[in-house]
């Protein structure tokens, strides 16, 4: 062991070289330097305190910055999340071959083996695919959302206590977008154009702003109830909410207002005691009168000529216009171009993340828009179910589907069988959280970006950390050696 004397010695001289080092750096213009302090912070911290890191990591997505959106690159990259992430999917790997990663029962949860399956096929098709760079950064980016906002934060709940850090790190940050995008959007007037664009550069567009906004709502109506809480923090989750409806309002996004209604009546259902298996019966049964009367729904829509609009009641009117609306049209045009590429391969798809740069020929003439494009900078498919399916044939959207069920039949489970209210809560306004973003994933898809898989995969870890380490009303706190 160093002595007191000695340490004091080392630490001086490492701040000298520090300095004269940075010195001769800057003369040469490498300013880069300056970050080391930093970089060597992030790397103590991933080895000693990895739930610390990936709690920053949570707080830092709502403001993070895309490359591409800021014109450096050209290269769809978060920062500075997603170096973060790169740095814990390395770590975590890293510690699962030196066999002292995480608690082993995450590993073996239901819902793990599920996305095993979501991750074991994207890489094949990464194999396979007409793109292969695109498609490994693609997968790659995935995984380490997976790894640090699942298997990570699973690990980091067994001290439920993070739960609640976990949503409060992320609301926080998102209330001041939130305010930074509505203040911006009044200098506009409000305008309906203008909010589509009002909230970059800390998201691409309206509708991925409002995804997330709508995956916070239900969560921080619970926080707003619950019992354990000191008056300033619910003073300030008070403030938050009004923040947050006002934000979900001005953001224009039909598919996030249709997500919390449909949530809402299923909050209802679940509270009622309905069981799943019902549920599902009742979703089937829909589908297939869809199916049956297709014809006549169309002709029944195609009457409404209702276009999106600065008035709210109107805007909410066109959500079914499939005859003039462009937006709804163009989803259209979308959404059977995923479907020619799947005929054309349906078993392993075109590769994960290349649906924008091949769908351009699979158009039909009498599907485009005033706003289609050929410039594979359009977006995807506009489906978290059609554009795997067009990616990775018809197990991509099977993969989706499962974790859908496998997530959903957990949920029911657990709140049907939890004593704790506040546990019960807990499941039920993450679980709600994130039917959210499944039932908008029909009309779009974000899970290649940071700030919808933070959310996304976090409520998943949640409920399943509920399942494996506190549902017995146990008193677990984290392994910080572990961690």
């Amino acid at each position: 062991m160093l002595s007191k004397e000695l340490k004091h010695k080392y630490f001086f001289l490492l701040g000298a070289i520090y300095i004269v080092l940075q010195t001769v750096c800057i003369a040469f213009e490498f300013y880069y330097i300056a970050a080391l302090p930093l970089i060597i912070l992030v790397v103590l911290g991933a080895i000693y305190r990895l739930d610390l890191l990936i709690l920053s990591v949570v707080a830092l997505t709502p403001v993070s910055l895309n490359l591409e959106q800021m014109d450096l690159g050209g290269v769809g990259f978060y920062l500075p999340t997603e170096p973060l992430l790169f740095g814990i999917l390395v770590l975590f790997v890293l510690r699962m071959l030196s066999n002292s990663s995480i608690d082993r029962r995450i590993y073996t949860h239901p819902v793990s083996c599920v996305i095993y399956s979501f991750l074991g096929w994207m890489l094949i098709t990464t194999i396979t695919s007409e793109l292969p760079l695109v498609s490994f950064k693609y997968f790659l980016s995935r995984a380490w959302f997976i790894v640090g906002f699942y298997f990570v934060l699973t690990h980091v709940f067994k001290n439920i206590k993070n739960t609640q850090k976990f949503l409060l790190l992320y609301l926080f940050p998102l209330f001041g977008v939130i305010m930074y995008t509505v203040i911006r959007h009044a200098t506009f007037g409000f305008e309906k154009d203008a909010g589509h664009w009002v909230m970059e550069p800390f998201y691409k567009d309206h509708t991925s702003y409002g995804a997330v906004l709508a995956m916070y709502m239900p969560v921080l109506v619970a926080l707003l109830f619950k019992k354990k809480m000191s008056p300033l923090l619910r003073a300030l989750l008070m403030i938050g909410f009004v923040i947050l409806t006002s934000g979900v309002i001005l953001s224009y996004t039909r598919a996030a207002w249709v997500s919390l209604v449909a949530v809402a009546a299923l909050g209802v259902l679940m509270w009622m005691g309905v069981k799943l298996r019902t549920l599902i019966g009742i979703l089937v049964v829909l589908i297939g009168f869809v199916a049956f009367a297709q014809d006549d729904l169309v002709i029944l829509l195609e009457k409404n000529k209702q276009d999106s609009s600065d008035d709210l009641a109107e805007h909410v009117e066109s959500i079914s216009n499939v005859s003039s609306d462009a937006s709804n049209l163009e989803r259209l045009n979308r959404w059977n171009s995923a479907l020619a590429m799947f005929k054309e391969r349906p078993i392993v798809g075109w590769g994960p993340g290349t649906y924008q740069f091949i769908y351009a020929p699979f158009q039909s003439s009498q599907d485009l828009t005033i706003i289609s494009t050929n410039n594979a900078d359009g977006g995807n498919a506009h489906s978290e179910y059609l554009g795997p399916l067009a990616e990775q044939g018809v197990m991509g959207s099977v993969n989706f589907v499962l974790l859908l069920l496998a997530v959903s039949s957990l949920a029911f489970r657990l709140y049907r069988q939890l004593k704790d209210r506040e546990l019960k809560t807990l499941v039920l306004s993450s679980y709600l959280g994130l039917m959210t973003y499944f039932i908008h994933a029909v009309l779009n898809n974000y899970l290649d970006t940071d700030k919808a898989s933070a959310p996304f995969w976090g409520f998943i870890a949640i409920i399943v950390a509920i399942d494996l380490f506190h549902k017995d009303n146990k008193k677990t706190e984290l392994d910080k050696s572990a961690a």
